[in-house]
């Protein structure tokens, strides 16, 4: 027995290196047979490859898509929902792009773990790998390739090279071609080795199973008779030469049922033997037991008492159900809404995972407002001017998109004549499509809203498709509701933060000021971060606080405690007595809410600042030599847990071009980090900011901070004197 061969000939024997020769006399990446190569290689059962196309915007991951370019060892209509994958999906393939390496998943339970959308409609056991073709820091793709369950859990230190290696083989040909202008070699079938010769054994074989009293059939990797015995046409009621080129679910109706295509996918995704029971009517039930292999099943069939079978084929069947690729779609699709927060959410999903499966090119979301349409989002069109215009329509109006939403009736056009037939010219073609279907988005018995799906070609909508597409467009509405919901108290939130929030800061003489607020990246988005700058004449105070929890009570609360700060800052109470009035306050309010607070006097012709502090994170102080400490800062309990609690006041300098940093924990905590560590790294990027406040506020919080990934609310304060 040999070992695998080295990467660089994964496929030599299928084409040279894993690619063809061109008409230029360069070489062509061959897709197919280097999937093959690493798929003999790694001994695997099953994989696609994936080519990357567009083009990042503004440097990022939106609206890059991967799309399927080959797929091997199972029928392409498994990955019918990944057909294109947003580089942004949360799926194996796309997540090993956008990391750079290999992502292995040990099995079924590993896939519900982590790929949840995955697992609910491909719920097999079995492994998977997903690595990327990159090359010179460039991404152009990526492959997947699976094995049963009966694989080792972790993915071995020599199939993890193969599959590296393989891919950065690949990835450099895929280079080399983009570079040169050369299209893609992709066949249109996964190579197979091909059929022996027919001989005397050949034929005695199946004289052989044609004297056998069962059902004997094979099936290739598409599910298609490729042979079937004598038997087997007797028990089905179907002659041979009908079944062998078929699926058997397309050949006989009471096997087109998506339990038993199911059953089939099961098989081959798993390597494991199947087996159901089936009636055919009207009271013949057979039985059929799969045994699958990686280049095919092998079906075998036998009568079964009678009443054997399992709880799915005792159920009633009326009429010729759905295909299971549309089922697929459904899961994939109900369970990726789940996940849908906002508007926007809900429209890319349906855009990336519906508009592909089906061919469609343009997608529209319409909603009732006041009597009126609006144009919640849109996909697909080149000029959106052609889209928006039908924003503020009445839904009076004769237009197809309004008509759905007011009768809850879809509406399905397959050409630009049908459309014209129904509706005035002026509206026959809105938006530059040949063919639209128009889904009324109902939720809870009430429209909400119509989704528009056209097409850039005229499109025949067949009975399920029309049916599947009805069905859709339920999910869309409750996901579309809740969305609606979501946004609406965003808003709200987000309003009675900045209304409790100053505005804007005052300007004051020899003082420079930034501020930020960022609330937590989960829940409401509210909660109870504040600060202000309070101006006192000669002087200035400062103050910033944290009222504990994440909800419309705390921020109430912070408006009040914000407010009697201001109030005992008037009167001229000095920073330990603030502190000891806003004390006595919360516990007054009886809200079982605490606080911590940190509070000063800014004496800016004395350059001193006088500070006290009720249980908050110790400011930051960069001197103007870029040094940074962090201040010893006495300080007293948190407000409102002791009504007889002392703040003391500490006293320090505040030289010109010094920057004293004041921010609530949330800057600095967060879950399995070391607080000191947390502390340590803040202060490192205090020290390297440079230029105004406003810039070091952004190196502070940014997007692209620690910050920016934190779970609670954030508020910074930072002063600096200017003379």
């Amino acid at each position: 027995m040999t070992g695998p061969r080295a990467p660089g000939a994964a496929a030599s024997g299928r084409g040279g290196d894993g690619a063809r020769r061109g008409d230029e006399g360069g070489f062509q990446p061959s897709l197919s047979l280097a999937l093959a190569g690493l798929m003999e290689d790694v001994h695997a059962h099953s994989g696609a490859l994936y080519l990357l196309s567009g083009s990042p915007a503004g440097g990022g991951d939106s609206g890059r898509m991967l799309e399927m370019a080959v797929k091997a060892g199972l029928p392409r209509a498994f990955s019918a929902p990944w057909e294109r994958v947003a580089l942004t999906a949360p799926i194996p393939v796309a997540q090993s792009v956008r990391e750079g390496r290999v992502v292995w998943v040990a099995g079924e339970e590993d896939m519900a773990r982590r790929y949840p959308r995955i697992a609910v409609v491909l719920p097999y056991p079995y492994c998977l790998a997903a690595a990327p073709l990159i090359s010179a820091g460039i991404p152009y793709g990526a492959l997947y390739i699976t094995w049963p369950a009966s694989h080792p859990p972790e993915l071995s230190a020599t199939e993890h090279a193969l599959i590296t290696a393989a891919c950065d083989h690949l990835a450099l040909r895929l280079r080399r071609a983009a570079e040169q202008g050369r299209p893609l070699v992709v066949e249109p079938q996964f190579p197979r080795s091909d059929a022996p010769a027919a001989d005397s054994a050949a034929t005695e074989a199946v004289r052989m199973l044609d004297r056998l009293p069962d059902g004997m059939c094979g099936l290739d990797v598409d599910g298609r008779v490729t042979y079937a015995n004598a038997a087997t046409g007797e028990l089905l009621g179907i002659p041979v030469p009908l079944l062998t080129g078929s699926q058997l679910w397309n050949a006989l109706p009471y096997l087109n049922d998506p339990v038993y295509e199911d059953r089939y996918r099961a098989a081959m995704l798993s390597q494991h033997i199947t087996s159901f029971s089936v009636l055919r009517p009207p009271r013949d039930w057979l039985s059929f037991r799969l045994h699958p292999g990686r280049d095919g099943v092998s079906v075998h069939i036998t009568p079964a008492r009678a009443g054997v079978s399992d709880s799915a084929a005792e159920e009633s069947r009326g009429g010729r159900p759905p295909r299971l690729v549309t089922i697929s779609h459904i899961a994939n699709l109900a369970i990726a809404l789940t996940e849908a927060v906002g508007v926007s959410d809900v429209i890319g999903l349906v855009a990336d995972e519906i508009m592909p499966s089906l061919g469609g090119s343009a997608l529209v979301i319409l909603a009732a407002d006041n009597g009126r349409l609006r144009v919640l989002g849109h996909r697909g069109y080149r000029d959106p001017e052609v889209v928006e215009r039908f924003d503020g329509v009445p839904l009076t109006s004769q237009i197809p998109g309004a008509q759905s939403l007011i009768t809850g009736v879809p509406s399905f056009f397959e050409s630009r004549e049908q459309l014209e037939r129904v509706y005035p010219e002026r509206y026959a073609t809105p938006d530059g499509m040949a063919a639209w279907a128009y889904l009324p988005l109902i939720a809870s018995g009430r429209p909400v809203g119509t989704c528009v799906l056209g097409f850039a070609e005229e499109h025949r909508f067949s009975t399920d498709e029309r049916s599947v597409l009805t069905g859709l467009g339920g999910l869309i509405a409750q996901a579309l509701e809740r969305a609606r919901l979501y946004d609406t108290k965003h808003r709200l939130a987000h309003g009675l933060q900045e209304a409790l929030l100053p505005r804007s800061l005052p300007a004051l003489d020899g003082l420079e000021v930034a501020a930020r607020y960022r609330p937590a990246t989960e829940g409401m988005d509210i909660g109870g971060d504040f600060y202000d700058l309070i101006p006192t004449g000669r002087t200035a105070a400062a103050v910033i606080g944290d009222i504990q929890g994440h909800n419309v009570t705390a921020a109430a609360l912070m408006g009040q405690v914000r407010t009697a700060v201001r109030a005992y800052t008037a009167v001229g109470q000095p920073p330990g007595q603030v502190m000891e009035s806003t004390n006595r306050l919360l516990i007054d309010l009886d809200q079982d809410l605490l606080a911590s607070c940190a509070y000063l006097h800014l004496d800016l012709r004395a350059h001193r600042a006088h500070l006290a502090r009720a249980g908050h994170p110790q400011p930051l102080l960069r001197e103007p030599d870029g040094t940074v400490r962090v201040l010893d800062i006495a300080g007293g309990p948190l407000l409102g847990v002791d009504p007889a609690a002392d703040y003391p006041t500490t006293t320090m300098t505040l030289r010109p071009g010094s920057v004293l940093a004041l921010y609530t924990d949330g800057l600095v905590e967060s879950p399995g980090t070391d607080m000191d560590d947390a502390l340590a790294a803040l202060a490192t990027r205090l020290a390297g900011a440079t230029g105004p406040l406003e810039a070091i506020a952004d190196a502070l919080v940014g997007p692209d901070t620690p910050a920016g990934r934190h779970g609670d609310d954030i508020a910074l304060l930072l002063l600096r004197p200017t003379r």
